[in-house]
């Protein structure tokens, strides 16, 4: 601890030097005559001394700037439990306290991040999702850096796995898992040994690469999905039950008690009523066939019988099905798609345009090429979406009208993604809804 300023300390100093350089050359001038001879004695006892005293006086200011390079060399080594005191005044007093400070809030940031750190270790490690950290070396060994409890339990027994041989521990693995990581991406797979009866698991495999310090990192996620997929699979299974019996009941209920009216005017000999009562029986009977025509199609999608076409004729055929402005970039346009099953997906949506509240002439297609796509756009003026709607609008089963299913989008969606496409909606400004399929450009 440095108890007193550097000025003071160079005035306890350099007084008594001070004193001496005068008071020297006086005591020798009495014994010594010649001037000169008094100067270079005076000048060889004073000059070391002052030298020596200087060097005294500057030892604490040396000391402390030998403290402040430490200092840093320990805050670059990111440790901070420690501080440098000065009890002077002047610029070294404010460049220690200073330096104190920075001290104090490096320590402070070090103290959250080192909480931060254990907080994230311990969501890592217990989190259900299975994850592996990847390295790769040059000779195209492949080693797990990191591993949480999951990935252990799951790949290993519960044994450590930093450091293992990934192929080696895949080798192990089942069939299903080595065959997901061998066809690269994102995807789901289920497990499963009949022979021992165990119930089928089924994982979602997420995979993401990087290169980190110069190496090629991937980062695997392994997450099961039984439980979750089996409350889905609940929730779907009901939600579709209650929508087949309300739609059962729209029907039938008035079939029975027109049935039952016809019965009666039979019974007295009314038989100029008998058509409409049948005529109603038919329109109700047809509703129902195609709401059941519906969902079979929807759950026996066949896979897409890919033609050439020219979307120019494509798209002027089902402008006589339904009206829609047309945009297109050519009218040389040609692509392969199943066209049964996109004339649907284009209906349904072309439907819903229609009775969004849109005027006729606000209903329109737009074709737009992008690297590698075309992209198919159906807009409306209508209302749009709100947010709650635009989440769920391409879950099956989810309708916002009084009697619809639920399954034009969804069946869309299947359509689309069958071609290897996709499907995405947003609402339009100035109002309205945009439907966006993006269908891969294949060579023709």
């Amino acid at each position: 601890m440095m108890r007193r300023s550097l000025n003071g300390r160079l005035l306890t100093w350099l007084l008594p030097l001070l004193l001496l350089a005068v008071a020297l050359p006086l005591l020798l001038f009495q014994w010594l005559p010649d001037i000169r001879l008094v100067i270079l004695i005076s000048a060889l006892i004073v000059l070391p001394v002052a030298m020596w005293t200087i060097h005294r006086a500057l030892a604490p200011a040396r000391s402390l700037f030998r403290a402040l390079a430490g200092s840093v060399n320990s805050y670059r080594d990111g440790e901070y439990n420690f501080g440098i005191h000065w009890r002077g005044q002047g610029e070294l007093g404010e460049l220690v306290q200073a330096h104190r400070e920075l001290g104090d809030v490096l320590r402070e940031q070090r103290q959250g991040l080192v909480h931060r750190e254990l907080l994230l270790d311990a969501m890592v490690q217990n989190t259900p999702v299975a994850m592996l950290l990847i390295s790769s070396s040059g000779e195209g060994v492949r080693r797990v850096v990191f591993a949480n409890i999951a990935a252990r339990k799951l790949l290993h027994g519960g044994w450590k796995l930093e450091g293992q041989d990934f192929d080696t521990l895949l080798a192990q693995a089942p069939v299903e898992m080595r065959e997901a990581m061998a066809r690269g991406g994102d995807s789901l797979f289920a497990v499963g040994n009949e022979e021992e009866d165990e119930e089928e698991q089924v994982y979602h495999l997420a995979r993401r690469q990087f290169r980190l310090n110069g190496r090629h990192h991937e980062l695997l996620l392994l997450r099961l999905l039984t439980n979750e997929l089996r409350r889905q699979e609940v929730q779907t299974w009901k939600k579709v039950i209650r929508v087949i019996s309300h739609e059962l009941n729209n029907s039938l209920a008035p079939v029975a008690s027109l049935a039952h009216s016809g019965a009666e005017l039979v019974r007295r000999g009314r038989y100029d009523r008998l058509e409409e009562v049948f005529g109603t029986i038919e329109e109700r009977a047809r509703h129902l066939e195609g709401f059941i025509r519906g969902y079979a199609r929807f759950a026996k999608l066949p896979q897409p019988q890919l033609q050439t076409i020219q979307w120019m004729a494509f798209l002027s055929s089902l402008q006589r099905q339904i009206g829609f402005e047309l945009e297109m970039p050519s009218s040389e346009l040609e692509g392969r798609i199943d066209p049964s099953q996109i004339e649907q997906a284009l209906l349904n949506l072309l439907k819903n345009a229609h009775e969004s509240g849109s005027g006729s002439e606000g209903v329109s297609v737009r074709l737009t090429r992008l690297p590698g796509w075309l992209r198919i756009e159906v807009m409306d003026r209508g209302s749009g979406m709100n947010d709650a709607v635009l989440q769920n609008a391409l879950v099956p089963f989810y309708s916002t009208k009084r009697n619809g299913t639920g399954l034009g989008l969804a069946l869309t969606r299947e359509i689309v993604e069958a071609h290897g496409g996709r499907l995405s909606l947003h609402n339009r400004e100035g109002g309205g809804l945009c439907v966006a399929i993006q269908l891969p450009e294949a060579d023709v």
